[in-house]
């Protein structure tokens, strides 16, 4: 949610932002809502004022006089009109609720301009392809055993697609992937937590997930709950609706969790294999930090999870994303790619995103300065990393020429082996 001072002083800076990120929002609308909630609010505290002297001019009157039942009659007019106020409040409140939702917060100065994912500048590369990928290297979904390894038809029986099965040494080896990457962002200052799978809606509107990606999520709608897209909507609402202390920030957190996403209307080649699913594995990296300080930390957590793609020795890009690819609650974005051998592409396999106060107003997420008045955080997150692509990397950057996968040196103490075969 952007401030909403921001929307009536600097309407014209709304606007261009909303603009540069190609969405289409009634903003005229959106300042009228906010025009009646006020002029509501003033009304309503000039009726309360009314009220509250009328009760102390009523206590200073002797009681059963004909100036204290006068008094008593003002008293029930004026409390029947500061309801009534109270009402339109909070009428007025909800209906500018719902239509400043629609605003999506608008990209930094240095996000580049754009229309699409074409648009997306490369800042940065690391690894020699020549070097760091197999010769032999294939789709991982050609290499003779990998349906042995990772059952889609499986799960296809029991689910549906999009929610395979890894087997045996498959598993474990995502399992040495979640563990490396916890211990990975423990040695960086991430303190761990094991999140909810489900959230509520007011969980997923703090993020910013509702009312704009509703149509991605799976919804419980008995209990109105959703399965989570992503580890950040249950970590970064752990601090809604409070106040944390100067000195505490930066909060950083990691957790994983599965992830869940409908992924509608996604379909053809780039979609084989590991390269989307419906239900996948994800360690996700959270900051709650000083305004002052957010985008040098968005350059941290960047860097951050670009160090576990080194240690896998994964040769990836970073793309800063362009304002008409930029997500809805965005306001910097750097997405990185590793590169897959076998099918010759680039697979996304983190987002590394600043969020300024755009959440924090949504969630109620402030701290207490040492000198003034409460302010809002901001809240960062990226993924470190996202498992299925990794995978698909390793495999077909890592096969070798009598069929087994050749095991990152940083994932051997957890998986405990130097190849993988089947």
């Amino acid at each position: 949610m952007l401030d909403p001072k921001l929307l009536r002083e600097q309407t014209a800076l709304v606007r261009a932002g909303i603009a540069r990120k190609k969405f289409q929002v009634d903003l005229d609308a959106v300042i009228a809502a906010d025009e009646v909630r006020r002029h509501a609010v003033a009304e309503f505290e000039v009726a309360r004022s009314t009220q509250n002297a009328a009760n102390k001019e009523m206590a200073a009157l002797p009681k059963g006089s004909a100036e204290f039942q006068a008094k008593v009659a003002e008293m029930k007019t004026a409390s029947a009109r500061v309801k009534e106020l109270e009402k339109k409040v909070s009428e007025a409140e909800e209906v500018w609720k719902q239509i400043v939702l629609s605003v999506p917060n608008i990209p930094h100065d240095s996000v580049p301009e754009g229309r699409t994912e074409a648009d997306n500048k490369v800042v940065s590369t690391w690894g020699d392809q020549t070097k760091l990928v197999s010769t032999v290297a294939k789709p991982h979904w050609d290499i003779s055993w990998f349906s042995k390894a990772i059952d889609f038809e499986r799960g296809v029986k029991v689910t549906g697609a999009g929610f395979p099965f890894y087997v045996g040494d498959m598993a474990r080896l995502v399992r040495a992937l979640i563990q490396f990457f916890l211990e990975e962002a423990g040695s960086a200052g991430y303190t761990e937590v094991h999140a909810p799978l489900l959230v509520n809606a007011a969980s997923a509107t703090a993020t910013g997930q509702l009312p704009d990606k509703e149509g991605q999520m799976y919804h419980a709608q008995t209990d109105d709950f959703y399965l989570i897209p992503t580890a950040e909507v249950p970590v970064t609402n752990f601090f809604r609706d409070e106040i944390l202390d100067e000195g505490s920030l930066p909060v950083k957190r990691v957790g994983y969790t599965p992830c869940f996403r409908r992924e509608a209307g996604s379909w053809g080649a780039h979609v084989r294999g590991l390269n989307r699913l419906h239900q996948f594995d994800k360690v996700e990296l959270v900051k709650w930090v000083h305004p002052e300080k957010s985008f040098e930390e968005l350059e941290s957590l960047r860097g951050d999870a670009e160090r576990l793609l080194q240690k896998l020795n994964l040769p990836y890009r970073v793309l800063l994303i362009c304002a008409g690819d930029i997500g809805f609650s965005h306001s910097k974005q750097y997405d990185l790619e590793v590169w897959a051998g076998g099918q010759k592409r680039w697979l996304e396999v983190s987002s590394c995103s600043n969020f300024t106060d755009f959440q924090a107003r949504r969630a109620g997420i402030r701290f207490r300065p040492k000198e003034g008045k409460v302010e809002y955080v901001h809240t960062l997150n990226g993924s470190g990393l996202g498992l299925p692509r990794v995978l698909a990397a390793i495999l077909e950057n890592n096969l070798q020429p009598d069929g087994s996968v050749r095991i990152p040196e940083a994932l051997r103490r957890w998986y405990g082996k130097e190849t993988l075969q089947f």
